[in-house]
């Protein structure tokens, strides 16, 4: 059971438990992936180091843009550092287009992800999950119960109490949402920042 549990929580989208869909995802910030493989792809002059993050028809826009930004950066220190800036645009704008989600700016470095981002990237780094598991673990075992004791308390209500009823069907719909979330998330193939479609067939009706 608590392998099985273990699971569900590894495989759930981040952005079901913790972060808003369109920015669980930190291709955007100028410390991101994106931005810090454009960088390297500057420096060494490798566009295939940047092409990974965008799609296959954009490739030859970005080639020309990054062999542009290569000439520019060849004009001085401020034309370097502007050039710079709009290839990391370009790229982080291309790569979020690709993926089915918007482009709002570069965000600065050092913001806050929340703790499932950077755990995630840790495990990456580190080989193991083992943390990234806990984390999620004890965030939907929080939420879980916590949803949980609400109806529990809420659900003896008298029956011409219309207002204590409405707060526990308010209870009931939040912690039953909780969970259809939490299990259609480990139904669902993830394509993108915006895009996610589900493995299988079963309908599910909204509450």
């Amino acid at each position: 059971m608590k392998q099985k549990l273990l699971l569900l929580i590894l495989l759930s989208s981040l952005n079901v438990l913790i972060i808003p869909q369109y920015t669980f995802a930190h291709c955007d910030g100028i410390d991101g992936p994106v931005v810090t493989a454009a960088k390297n792809a500057l420096e060494t002059g490798n566009v295939n180091l940047v092409l990974i993050w965008v799609q296959e028809n954009d490739t030859e826009y970005i080639k020309n843009v990054f062999n542009h930004t290569l000439k520019v950066r060849k004009l001085g220190e401020d034309a370097q550092k502007l050039a710079d800036r709009f290839f990391f645009e370009t790229i982080v704008r291309v790569h979020r287009e690709g993926e089915g989600a918007p482009f709002t700016g570069l965000k600065p470095a050092g913001r806050d992800l929340g703790p499932a981002i950077p755990a995630a990237d840790l495990s990456i780094e580190t080989g193991s999950a083992s943390e990234l598991v806990k984390l999620l673990n004890d965030a939907v075992t929080t939420g879980v119960h916590t949803r949980f004791e609400k109806v529990a308390q809420l659900k003896n209500y008298g029956p011409d109490d219309v207002a204590a009823g409405q707060k526990y069907v308010k209870a009931y719909v939040d912690y039953l949402h909780f969970a259809e979330g939490i299990y259609d998330a480990t139904l669902k193939t993830e394509h993108g920042h915006g895009e996610i479609e589900r493995v299988n067939t079963d309908n599910h009706e909204n509450h």
